[in-house]
């Protein structure tokens, strides 16, 4: 039953599903509007048990530790330069941490065997029918498949197309956040990991490239109001950004030349998903298209074990997908949302509201008792799902 599967989406949630639907004997397509994969972004980390036994058997972890960055310590200074707090490297880089470009391109070498994968195309309608659901694509072909998955980010385009606007399932959290690699490639005395610089409502960074010293990215995070814009439109976010830290000291002005001539622009919401029911019909949502935080809520490790967790309970119920989907969100929601909690506090936590704010975050995480305390708190998060071993599973659907 229900053998043919659309993926949205060829970042990390995609990838990692078309790669546990292949294993079980399913027959998984990758649809990707960019017209290769995705390559830069933020580095990503995974914590606690849960997600590195995910990562076990999918066979990556010998591969992700060899080209895992070490974790990025966070120095922040004042605008003379003196250090105010500094973070250790596993704060935001967990138990391990790897380049987002890195995962992407190895979770894509390992699903390749086992998917059909369409680059610089998406899909424009879905119409379902009794057998399946008839799909439309931006080049204008049409096929039909048994079921079809959002894997497609917090702007989940199949979750607009099969369940409404994005409006109905995505809160803005009351800050935005942008990175970009800086056109001078030439950052000396700049050490592993990033410093930042806080006033108000407002975070400007910059860190080392992890494999090439030379190299660096910004990093801006600063508070505002839901804004109205383009997201096709880099010029237009680059202007954003430039009035809300216009006139700040520091690197600020160096760093704001450099975004204006910057390829490769990164900017969003820091903003949460959140969907009462994760599937209807034939369609499914995984990852931050279900349950999803910009910033800070686990995001990545959450979307690899909703993958093997959707996979394995279709397989365990040999395609029915009525009693695959139930499972599924059954077993893993209240882990997602946990998971995601994080990304409420990030955007305060990298660039607080007041001085007071600052100045506080600063005294309290100076404090090893609560450094540690945090620290542990995230594991504990990370770890609450028990795993099911799908692979053992008997009724495993056979290719």
């Amino acid at each position: 039953m229900n053998r043919t599967v659309l993926i949205s989406g060829a970042s990390i949630a995609g990838p990692a599903l078309a790669y546990w639907l292949g294993r079980h004997g399913f027959n998984p397509t990758v649809v990707e509007l960019s017209p290769t994969l995705r390559e830069g972004g933020q580095a990503v980390d995974f914590r606690g048990e849960t997600q590195l036994t995910v990562l076990e058997r999918m066979g990556l972890l010998p591969e992700l530790r060899r080209i895992q960055t070490g974790g990025s310590p966070i120095r922040f200074i004042d605008e003379g330069g003196r250090t105010l707090l500094q973070l250790p490297a596993e704060f935001a880089g967990g138990e391990m941490e790897v380049p987002r470009g890195d995962l992407a391109r190895v979770l894509h070498e390992h699903s390749a065997p086992y998917a059909e994968y369409v680059f610089g195309d998406s899909i424009t309608s879905l119409d379902e029918t009794s057998s399946g659901v008839r799909v439309v694509f931006r080049s204008g072909v049409s096929r039909e498949f048994d079921l079809v998955i959002g894997a497609d980010g917090l702007h989940s385009n199949v979750r607009r197309l099969a369940f409404g606007p994005e409006k109905n399932y995505v809160s803005h959290l009351g800050y935005y956040a942008a990175t970009w690699q800086l056109s001078n490639d030439n950052h000396p005395g700049l050490e592993k990991g990033s410093v930042g610089y806080n006033v108000p409502g407002r975070l400007a960074s910059i860190g080392a490239d992890h494999r090439d010293s030379t190299r660096a990215g910004a990093f801006f995070v600063f508070a505002a109001p839901e804004l109205s814009y383009d997201r096709h439109d880099p010029e237009q976010q680059k202007k954003l950004i430039v009035d809300a830290f216009s006139g700040l000291g520091w690197e600020v002005p160096r760093l704001l030349a450099s975004l204006l001539q910057a390829p490769d622009l990164y900017f969003d919401s820091i903003s949460r998903a959140d969907v009462d029911t994760w599937s209807t019909g034939r369609t499914c949502l995984v990852g931050d298209a279900a349950c999803g935080a910009t910033l800070g809520g686990m995001g990545t490790g959450t979307a690899l074990v909703a993958a093997y967790v959707l996979a394995g309970e279709l397989a365990r119920a040999k395609g029915d997908h009525r009693t695959a989907f139930s499972r599924y969100e059954s077993r893993l929601r209240k882990y997602a949302k946990g998971c995601q909690a994080g990304g409420g506090r990030t955007g305060k936590f990298l660039a607080p509201s007041t001085g007071t704010g600052i100045r506080l975050r600063n005294t309290l995480l100076s404090r090893p008792l609560v450094l540690n305390g945090m620290l542990k708190l995230g594991e504990r998060v990370s770890s609450t799902l028990a795993l099911p071993d799908y692979a053992a599973d008997s009724s495993r659907v056979s290719r």
